[in-house]
């Protein structure tokens, strides 16, 4: 069985409450149960959150712009910020909580200043979300902590790939590329899966995966069966919260089923072969075509091909060892209709 490593990101879908996060993280932590085949399978891997330095966030403008969406946390779009801001320390709160769930723990970082979570706790990965694949100064930054770094292409092409990849590599390889489509949601003919193929080709010393935000499931599922290894969804205990990422996440009834799917898809990747699988065996033998009288055969007669026929189960000869068959003589009368045995035969 493979492992895709699935990561729930909470993002802002906290709404600025550590307990919302906790819930989220209580959703992530479940475990696949397959009642059918009596068996389990690993849940989410990893959960994330977003660290923003509103120092080093936006434009004064910007933040003073009135905010009037139905989402707004505040009356300017900086007010709405600071309210989603989570501070150092409850950062570190979920962090620990989320390891008392044996989940590991990525962490967006978005500015330099944000680095100062490292003081308190070593997330087990770093994100770099796609806005800032070009921020060069803060990819140095992050490189120097030598943590893995996953890289999402949301905003690049292969330049802006190349040139992230450069700024890290002076100090580690421990990287995975994330395709993704900075369009929230993302429409289908937006997708290109395809990529993940030009990704696994042109960056195959690095983890492939796939940061996904269309609605429903079946693109990260996808995306599983075409090589991703890593799979990024936005996750909310419900979808109908305030919020400008609830309703394209997934609620608790669609993260266990992509996290099924996904789980179910790396335990039928198998290997590149074609083989008759174990549990295959009884349905051959119960199903398969032997070969077969048409009519009855008296003991001392000589079968010919036309006292023939293909029937089954599959536990006899095969077509293509009618030769054992055909000009022998019949050890024993052989009633009509019934598969022929060596022991029918002298």
């Amino acid at each position: 069985m493979q492992h895709t490593y699935i990561i729930g990101e909470i993002g802002q879908n906290h709404n600025g409450s550590v307990d919302i996060a906790k819930l989220i993280i209580d959703l992530a932590s479940r475990e696949v149960v397959d009642g059918y085949f009596n068996a389990s399978y690993p849940g989410i891997d990893a959960v994330k959150l977003t660290k923003r330095d509103l120092n080093q966030e936006l434009s004064q403008s910007e933040m003073n712009r009135v905010y009037d969406s139905p989402h707004a946390f505040g009356k300017t779009y900086g007010e709405h910020r600071r309210f989603l801001e989570l501070s150092d320390e409850q950062h570190f709160e979920i962090y620990k909580y989320a390891k008392s769930k044996n989940l590991e723990f990525v962490e967006t970082l978005c500015a330099i200043g944000t680095l100062s979570v490292l003081k308190l706790f070593t997330p087990d990965k770093l994100k770099v979300a796609s806005r800032d694949l070009t921020n060069i100064p803060l990819l140095e930054a992050l490189s120097e902590t030598k943590l893995p770094i996953i890289l999402s292409t949301g905003m690049g092409g292969k330049k802006e790939i190349d040139d992230a990849l450069q700024t890290i590599t002076k100090r580690h390889s421990n990287i995975s590329i994330l395709h993704c489509v900075s369009q929230y949601p993302t429409e289908p003919q937006n997708v290109n899966l395809n990529t993940i193929k030009y990704l696994l080709k042109n960056y195959g010393n690095y983890t492939i995966g796939y940061s996904d935000h269309t609605i429903g499931i079946s693109t990260p599922v996808a995306a599983v069966a075409m090589g991703a290894r890593i799979i990024e969804k936005h996750i909310t205990i419900d979808r109908r919260l305030k919020g400008t990422d609830q309703a394209g996440s997934l609620g608790p009834d669609g993260v266990y089923r992509m996290v099924r799917d996904i789980r179910l898809i790396d335990n039928s990747m198998g290997v590149e072969d074609i083989f008759i699988s174990e549990g295959v065996i009884q349905a051959k033998q119960k199903l398969e075509r032997s070969i077969a009288s048409n009519k009855k055969i008296v003991k001392g007669s000589v079968v010919r091909e036309n006292d023939i026929q293909m029937l089954s189960p599959g536990i006899g000869f095969k077509w293509t060892d009618r030769h054992k068959v055909i000009g022998r003589v019949a050890a024993e009368d052989i009633s009509a209709n019934e598969i022929i045995l060596s022991k029918h035969l002298k």
